[in-house]
């Protein structure tokens, strides 16, 4: 084998070893300034319209901020109620569970004449105990509950300094890496402006997503008549934003409330085949036309950034790694020796695609047309927009 292809593998593996091991090393930072990285870029063009307008800086920034603050108490608070009240219905869990294993006896003795397979006292028992016995994980888990919390108040720190500081770290980052020439110059403000309108186009997509699959969710539910029907859809639509595992651990919560709580068997069914069309509709008409192709990675190379995410960081690693790959991606679109990493991330052509059936066929048709209008109908404002500001 060719020595400085051995050279290579070898510096590459060290490289990727290393930013691992930092990964997993400072989480407690690299998270919280991450978040604050995304929704700094996020709500970067809102300060710089309220800057466009006299704002000072300083000013524009701390509204951003306790507007983005105020927003994400909200929902805090509003799942705060919801659980609240969600945890009133324990003792029908335990009730239900009960009848669930009486009758599960019954069923086994009168057809197979089996008894007392299932002891409801030993259940019971087994479960105290199990929970006396994991004190210790229970405890480590609510003190990494705590840093959560910690980190979570970093992250508007973290956005105030990076908002008010962004034009200076723009400069930084061209000084760095744009220095040899104005080749590279300019390459890297390209890169940047991408990066930017990639982040920004996938954050207010999910954004968006979120908001319609919450009022979906939630009238499925209340049509078919479960209670809780609005934390239920919310709790699950948010989920969403951890791709393939995220739906389907939302559409459980409620078919296992409706298993327990309601007499019927055919609702959990139903709430299932719910679930299912709304997100065969998200996938196929939503997200393609929301978000479009903002983020152009493949479903393999997204389910394997999901894999590496949760090896690394966890449940928070599953959703920072999607726009950080996104973000890797258009770093390898603009340089030359990286190009074809970019392109096995990218999306597969056309002829390559196994053929889809007749209604996703219609639905990825009818979301392809209606985001080349809208993109259509972005660059005629925008060009609108360049031709005034060139009139004035």
């Amino acid at each position: 084998m060719n020595s400085s292809l051995i050279a290579k593998y070898t510096y590459i593996l060290a490289a990727v070893i290393l930013t691992i091991y930092a990964m997993i090393e400072a989480n407690s930072l690299l998270q919280p300034l991450l978040f604050a990285l995304f929704f700094s870029i996020l709500l970067s063009p809102f300060c710089s319209w309220m800057e466009s307008h006299k704002v000072p800086r300083l000013l524009s920034v701390s509204i951003a901020i306790i507007t983005g603050v105020l927003a994400v108490a909200g929902i805090g608070f509003f799942f705060y109620t919801q659980l609240t009240a969600f945890a009133g219905d324990v003792d029908i869990f335990r009730e239900r569970l009960a009848e669930i294993l009486e009758a599960s006896q019954d069923l086994l003795y009168r057809w197979f004449g089996i008894e007392a397979l299932i002891d409801i006292e030993l259940v019971r028992e087994s479960t105290q105990e199990f929970f006396r016995e994991n004190t210790a994980v229970l405890t480590r888990g609510i003190a990494g509950a705590a840093s959560v919390f910690t980190s979570i108040f970093l992250v508007p720190v973290f956005m105030f300094f990076l908002l008010l500081f962004r034009d200076f770290l723009e400069e930084f980052i061209l000084k760095v890496f744009g220095q040899n020439s104005q080749k590279d110059f300019e390459k890297v403000k390209s890169i940047i402006g991408k990066v930017k309108k990639v982040v920004q186009g996938y954050l207010t997509g999910i954004i968006l997503v979120i908001l319609i699959l919450s009022v979906l969710n939630s009238v499925m539910l209340l049509v078919i008549g479960v209670d809780h029907a609005i934390f239920f859809g919310v709790f699950a639509a948010m989920l969403n934003v951890i791709p393939f595992v995220g739906p389907l651990l939302g559409s459980i919560l409620p078919i296992l409330y409706a298993l327990f709580t309601m007499d019927s068997l055919v609702i959990p069914l139903i709430i299932m085949l719910g679930f299912y069309i709304i997100q065969l509709m998200e996938s196929n008409i939503f997200t393609p036309i929301i978000v479009g192709s903002k983020v152009s990675i493949n479903a393999f190379a997204a389910l394997l950034l999901l894999f590496i995410g949760a090896q690394i960081w966890g449940i928070i690693g599953m959703i920072l790694m999607i726009p950080i790959g996104a973000i890797l991606k258009v770093v390898f679109d603009e340089i030359d020796s990286m190009k074809p990493y970019g392109f096995v991330m990218g999306r597969v052509p056309t002829d390559y695609k196994r053929r889809k059936s007749l209604f996703a066929e219609k639905m990825s048709a009818f979301s392809d047309k209606v985001s080349k209008d809208l993109e259509e109908k972005r660059e005629v404002r925008k060009k609108e927009k360049n031709d005034s500001d060139e009139n004035e």
